[in-house]
This record gives structure tokens, sequence and C-alpha cells, in this order.
């Protein structure tokens, strides 16, 4: 029974929309995370590779379209590949916060950091302060980078903002964000606290003239005229690894906070404190209360306010417009794994349209497993994907016969002869030393893996509409 389910696993219908892989993509080198030190985290240079299938097409410039495009650190502000106007970001990491929120006049996500930070009786004052991004360039602190997505599904352009006419978009299952396995220092869950927004900016016909990509690089929310802005829509956050929790976070937890007391208006007041906060185990999702406003001094806030830890609700707004803090629905790894019916949307495109999307990569500083200690996590993988399809063949029982075909698997066989011990850089590709074969994601490009100690590369391309994969020496 159980190999019968495994074989319905590998056959399930996938039909891959839009594929993110960023591999080792943070480097964090004797750093602290947003509790006590703030300091950098630098990013290593890794890829960024898109696909799609189905009616979407791809671009990071407006102008070249196709079903893959990659970006990197060298080259996510090259004229020629992301266009000569570019506002993408590539710097050293700050823990950040963000209520998905989009300033309708910069047509960039609102993020907050850390003003102030100093020890509390039962936990710690935080201060917050806007980020100034709304000039010229992004801020330092996070990534973030233009993708456009042309949906060619319908006849139809639907001019006004309305999302009951856009179709729904899934995140697949096999999205992640998890500790490298090169370099990367496992049971510090730096991976947990990291979070990916889609902030979408605004919208146009898919017959958009595209000659030199500028009429698609230009929306913003407030272009007016063909652009249809849907900036007032809160960007989608993912949390990736909401349940995971490792035990040096608890134990943190478990050792700087404190309950709060309903009168304890004062937060440097020992009075204030008295007793345990609520208990924090690995495997339940908890709350995580991002900045949604500024935060002052006379405002009192302890980054453990809130009803799951230390149990003070008065920091906590109705509204993520109200300020201090908020309980931010993200859409989170248990929602990504529902199945059948149950699947909830990642988010909605119109038919017939590009949309621009700015993507944000960022530590969200509020989130209960970022801790002093987390920063020896050193490398981080991060990988997403989307399809249209709500259901897999699992979840109509579908039995296998026919078989599906190549194009619609989940994973496919990749033969490979190997002269040692092969150990891979992501969990998902594994290796069989009995077959020479790889089990690969079948949206996935390219990886990273070792073979009798050598460092290599493996990297796919279409030809004639395959897949053929090459390996070579790192």
């Amino acid at each position: 029974m159980k190999k019968k389910r495994n074989k319905k696993r590998e056959n399930r219908t996938k039909k891959i929309v839009v594929v993110c892989c960023l591999f080792g993509i943070v480097l964090l080198v004797s750093t602290y995370a947003w509790f006590i030190g703030m300091k950098t985290v630098n990013v290593e240079t890794f890829d960024v590779t898109i696909a799609s299938t189905d009616s979407l097409s791809l671009s990071l410039n407006g102008k070249d379209w196709s079903d893959t495009v990659t970006i990197n650190s060298d080259n996510y502000n090259d004229p020629d590949v992301v266009g000569a106007d570019t506002t993408n970001s590539w710097t050293d990491l700050v823990p950040m916060s963000s209520v998905g929120r989009i300033d309708s006049n910069a047509s960039r996500l609102t993020l907050y950091e850390k003003g102030s930070l100093t020890a509390s009786p039962g936990g710690y004052r935080l201060m917050a302060s806007e980020v100034e991004n709304k000039g010229a360039t992004e801020a330092r602190g996070y990534v973030a980078f233009d993708l456009f997505i042309k949906n060619s599904s319908g006849n139809k352009y639907y001019p006004e903002y309305n999302p009951l006419n856009e179709e729904a978009i899934y995140l697949v299952p096999e999205s992640e964000v998890t500790i490298s396995s090169s370099g990367g220092a496992v049971n510090t869950g730096i991976e947990n606290s990291v979070r990916v927004a889609f902030a979408q900016i605004g919208r146009v016909v898919a017959t958009t003239p595209t000659e030199d990509g500028s009429e698609i690089r230009a929306i913003k929310c407030n272009s007016g005229g063909a652009v249809t802005s849907i900036c007032d829509r809160v960007a989608t956050i993912w949390e990736p690894n909401d349940t995971k929790h490792v035990n040096n976070a608890i134990n943190w937890y478990t050792t700087s906070c404190l309950a709060r007391k309903t009168t304890g208006t004062d937060v440097t007041s020992e009075d204030s404190f008295a007793g345990d906060c609520n208990l924090i185990k690995d495997g339940q999702a908890y709350t995580t209360y991002a900045v949604g406003g500024v935060i002052n001094a006379e405002d009192n806030v302890d980054v453990y306010d809130g009803s799951d830890y230390n149990g003070y609700q008065s920091s906590i707004s109705a509204t993520p417009t109200d300020g201090k803090l908020y309980a931010f629905p993200y859409f989170t790894d248990t929602m990504k794994n529902l199945t059948g019916t149950e699947r909830p949307e990642f988010m909605t495109l119109a038919p017939n349209s590009i949309t621009k999307v700015r993507i944000y990569v960022y530590i969200e500083g509020q989130d209960i497993d970022n801790y002093d200690f987390a920063s020896l996590g050193k490398k981080i993988s991060v990988s997403f994907g989307f399809t249209k399809e709500r259901f897999f063949g699992e979840d109509i029982d579908y039995d296998g016969d026919p078989e599906l075909p190549d194009d619609v698997v989940r994973t496919r066989k990749v033969p490979y002869t190997n002269t040692g011990n092969v150990t891979t850089d992501d969990s998902r590709i594994t290796f069989d030393d009995d077959a020479n074969e790889f089990t690969i994601p079948n949206w996935f490009r390219a990886f990273n893996f070792t073979d009798n100690g050598q460092a290599k590369v493996a990297t796919g391309t279409e030809q004639n509409g395959e897949v053929v994969w090459e390996f070579k020496n790192k």
C-alpha cells in the first residue's frame, strides 16, 4: 500500500507556472539578529531561476520573454538583462519587519527596522523606524527585484481592479527554505525567520508593445492611463517553516521572556512583569506580531508582546494600518501542504495581462525564531514554485493507468555514472547508487553536488522539448 502511494506521489500532475530557486542564498558571518546586535548579514552569490509553462511567460526587463529567467548577484543590475533603469537591490541583509503594505508613491514595500532595543525586565523594549526606501533606489538590508509575468490565458483584459476577475495561483509543496548542506550550520534555526514577499505593483494588457520594455518596466502604482494599479493589495508574504523551532531558539525565548501584566504600561518597570510566558514547542505554529508602524519609546512595546508569548495585548493593533505590532496573516508552509479542496490560493493574476511583481527576500526580526545565535546558520537555500493546478494525482486518487507524461510528473529520473559517494545541496534531490540516477524535481534546472569529494554542478537545458542534463566540475 505504501509503495502504491509513493508511486502516485511520483506521478501526480504538476504544471509549474513560476519556479524560483535560490542556491546558497544567505551567508551569515559573525552576525547577530534583530534582538541585540543587528549587524549585517552578507549575501553570497546565488542564482534565482524562474520557469513557467502553460499560458505564462516571464521577463526581467519587460522586453525579452521566455519560459525561464535567471537573476543573480552578477546580473541583477546588468542593463542587458534587467534594463537600464532598474531599481533592483542586492545588498547585505539586516532584520526587517513588514505587514505587506505597498507605498503607492514609491511603488515599494513598506518595511521597518530596529531603531533601538534595550533589555526590559521581561524581554526587550523595541523601538522601530520606517526604512527609507522611498527615493531613487531601494535601501540596504534586503534583496529586491522585479519580475514581469505575462498571462496569455483568455482574450479579454479587465482594466478595472477586481480580484474576482483573476486566476488563482498555488504554491507548490516542494517550495522550501533550508540550511544549505555546503557551509550551513544546522540547529541554529535562522532559516525559520526568512520571509519572501510578493508585491504586485500594476498590470497592463498583454498586447502592450514591449520593443524595448520601457513601458513595462515603468509600471508604477500611480502610472495612470493604461496601467491598472494594484498597490492597494497587501503583498503576499510567504513564511516557510512556520511550525519548526530549534531548541536553541526555544531556550533563548524561555530564558528571556516573562509574562507581562495587563497593568504593565511601563515596559521598563519590574512591576510590569511576573511569571512565565506561554510555552513554545517545536511542531506548532505561532503568530508573528510584525511591526506595522513607527514605534517610539513612549509606546512601551516589548518584542514578546502578544497573546502567544507574554500575553500583553495593548501593543497589538487590530489592523495593519494602526501601527505598533500586528498579527500578520502569512501564507505558511502549513497552508502550502494542504491538499485537495483545502489547498488555498497563493496569489491571483488577471487574464491577458502583464503584471509587475516586486519580490523581496528578508529576515523577519519579529519572528520568534530570530535570536542572536541563529546567525551561526551561515548559508540558506530558498526555492519556490507556482502552479495553476489545484489538484495533484493523489488528490483525485489517480491510479497511474495510463502513466502521466514526463512533462507533468513532479520528478524525473536522470542517469549519472558516479565515481564515489554522491551528496547534494538540496534534500529534494536524491541519488540512487544501485540505479546510477538522480531523482530531480521536474522544475529544477541547476543544482550543486559532490562526487567522491569533487564539487560538481548539474545544469539542465531545454532541447527539442526535452531537458538535457550536463554535469561538470566546479
